[in-house]
């Protein structure tokens, strides 16, 4: 079976795992329905706990017509990129962001995704975007670049890992006197603690000079692909059981709290929906393989689950208000709740357990047709990773050299 090598160059830019907290959710006090998230803690070898190291990747994307096959790529591989980095120690909270863009006189000049741990939510916002527009040479690059640095929620913390990759094929119009360029963009990203990373689609010459400037300025790395990117894409036999539990993960879900919460937990449901019912098979398949484990937790479970927050300990069934609850479970006596809850608990683990099995599987059935092709280190994928690596290593976070996730 031969590799197949399809493009990628934006979300194989992170090429990792990213490991999400158990992605527990607090609600205060059980009689109060605001839902407020934990602090995120990992064990320090004292046994004492800290604060998660963070990490947040933005995607500077250019979607005109020429960066179709990146784009379709980028919707295969957004899962691959979510586990790979999941292999950091300590343990990341992880967030990702997107700003698309085209030019003045296209359909839009920027559109943003902002920072979050709902990934689910953000793949939806990308299934959207099609390549379309352009075709006139330089693109809004300097617009994209100051929308990713000054709208969207980065962390204030000083010790976290903040990176940006820009990927595209034209190089910034700078004849638009009405905006802010890229040398300054570049200048408060980099006081900010913002490393910026570039990635050339095709061979322009003029996209290059800009590109390598670029990740100069911004303490970054550039890197040159073919025009549709390159990454490896390998289908499994197992990808379509997976799937298929991963579908059945999400119905164990049980959320709760006051309306304004069930509203946003029925968005993450519509979102969930749409990429069961648009997504391959092997997209799903890689998405399981990160709900399932503890890094995509975040993501899997949202705002105000109930299971997890019972089974935590956080929150007593018998006792919470039932207008907080799903209208099914609002007619059940206390004890049939508990009762529910607990057997959905255990259809949930064993379905981790089944996807868990699987994945493994799966890892192994690609670390294998990846060495018979003579292995991936000129792949995107793996040069992005490298990137991430080293990086990440400036703020104090270890990520194995051999953790790739296809």
């Amino acid at each position: 079976m031969k590799t197949k090598l399809i493009a990628l160059a934006l979300f194989a830019a992170t090429g990792a795992t990213v490991m999400f907290f158990s992605g527990i959710q607090n609600i205060g006090a059980i009689d109060r329905p605001q839902v407020r998230p934990l602090p995120q803690l990992t064990p320090t070898i004292a046994g004492v706990t800290q604060q998660r190291p963070k990490v947040e990747v933005v995607f500077v994307l250019d979607t005109t017509g020429s960066m179709g096959g990146l784009i379709d790529a980028a919707k295969e591989k957004i899962w691959s990129v979510a586990t790979s980095l999941a292999s950091a120690q300590p343990t990341p909270e992880i967030r990702m962001g997107l700003v698309a863009y085209r030019d003045r006189g296209d359909a839009y000049v920027t559109q943003v995704v902002d920072l979050s741990d709902d990934l689910d939510s953000m793949y939806t916002r990308l299934m959207s975007f099609q390549a379309n527009g352009g075709g006139d040479g330089p693109e809004s690059v300097n617009q994209a670049l100051y929308d990713a640095v000054h709208k969207l929620s980065w962390s204030q913390d000083p010790n976290a890992y903040k990176t940006l990759f820009l990927v595209g094929d034209a190089p910034p119009h700078m004849d638009y006197q009405d905006e802010t360029r890229y040398p300054e963009t570049v200048a408060t990203a980099k006081q900010r603690g913002i490393r910026v990373n570039t990635i050339q689609c095709g061979e322009n010459n003029r996209t290059t000079r800009e590109w390598q400037r670029i990740a100069q300025l911004g303490n970054g790395r550039y890197f040159q692909v073919e025009q549709a990117g390159s990454a490896v894409a390998i289908a499994t036999p197992y990808d379509k059981q997976l799937a298929a539990l991963s579908r059945e993960l999400d119905e164990t879900r049980i959320y709760y709290g006051d309306d304004d919460t069930k509203e946003k937990q029925q968005r993450k449901f519509a979102a969930a929906e749409k990429l069961h019912a648009e997504s391959s098979l092997a997209s799903r398949a890689r998405r399981a393989t990160f709900n399932a484990s503890a890094g995509g937790a975040a993501n899997f479970l949202g705002e105000g689950e109930l299971i997890d927050d019972v089974s935590s300990g956080r929150v007593d069934i018998t006792k919470l208000d039932q207008d907080l609850l799903p209208a099914p479970m609002q007619a059940m006596a206390p004890e049939q709740r508990k009762a529910h809850v607990e057997r959905e608990a255990q259809k949930r683990e064993q379905l981790q357990r089944q996807i868990k099995q699987l994945a493994a599987q799966r890892a192994g059935f690609l670390k294998q047709k990846v060495e018979q092709n003579g292995g991936a280190e000129e792949s995107l994928d793996h040069k992005l990773y490298q990137t991430v690596r080293e990086q990440a290593a400036d703020q104090g976070m270890d990520y194995r050299a051999d953790v790739i996730e296809y």
